[in-house]
């Protein structure tokens, strides 16, 4: 699948080669029973490098995989609320604001203005200000409260967890 005319070769153990001519090349892989693989296509000659492509893309896969079993994958949870919104009613969704957050997810607090309530855009700020005070101990605020349309959101995300000492690190130190 090379079509250029000379390579430079990394042999299996990573040494430099030289230059060669593909055909070369090709037939130095093969002795080995292994690969010519081009990893730098646009150097001037391409660089291609003898190995065992199938052992390379497994080790990849594993490596992706290890990856992946690591990360930790962040949502973003969303609670509506109105701007006239009672009291009862905000406990309610502060509940569930404050169970995304514990679970490491973020919340977006979003409230919707529906008909002439856009006019006091005042009440849906001081009630993102009421969350935001609310969840203060739990949360960090993101993103501020932020107008698109008809609605007023802000993000809350969980505050990172301060290391808390142990007894026998206070016994070491004192």
């Amino acid at each position: 699948m090379i079509r250029v005319k000379e390579v430079t070769v990394i042999g299996a153990d990573g040494e430099q080669l030289g230059t060669f001519p593909t055909h070369e090349a090709l037939s130095m892989a093969q002795e080995n029973d292994l690969d010519l693989v081009e990893v730098a296509p646009h150097a001037n000659p391409p660089v291609c490098r003898i190995m065992d492509y199938g052992k390379y893309k497994y080790k990849q896969s594993k490596r992706a995989h290890e990856a992946k079993k690591n990360q930790r994958v962040i949502h973003v949870k969303e609670v509506k609320f109105r701007p006239n919104t009672d009291q009862h009613d905000f406990n309610f969704k502060i509940k569930h604001a404050q169970r995304f957050l514990e679970a490491g997810d973020k919340a977006k607090i979003v409230i919707f203005f529906k008909g002439r309530e856009i006019v006091h855009r005042e009440n849906g700020q001081r009630l993102l200000e009421r969350v935001a005070e609310t969840l203060e101990d739990l949360a960090d605020i993101e993103q501020a409260s932020k107008q698109e349309g008809r609605t007023l959101t802000m993000i809350l995300v969980p505050k990172k967890k301060k290391e808390v000492p142990t007894k026998k690190e206070d016994a070491a130190e004192a």
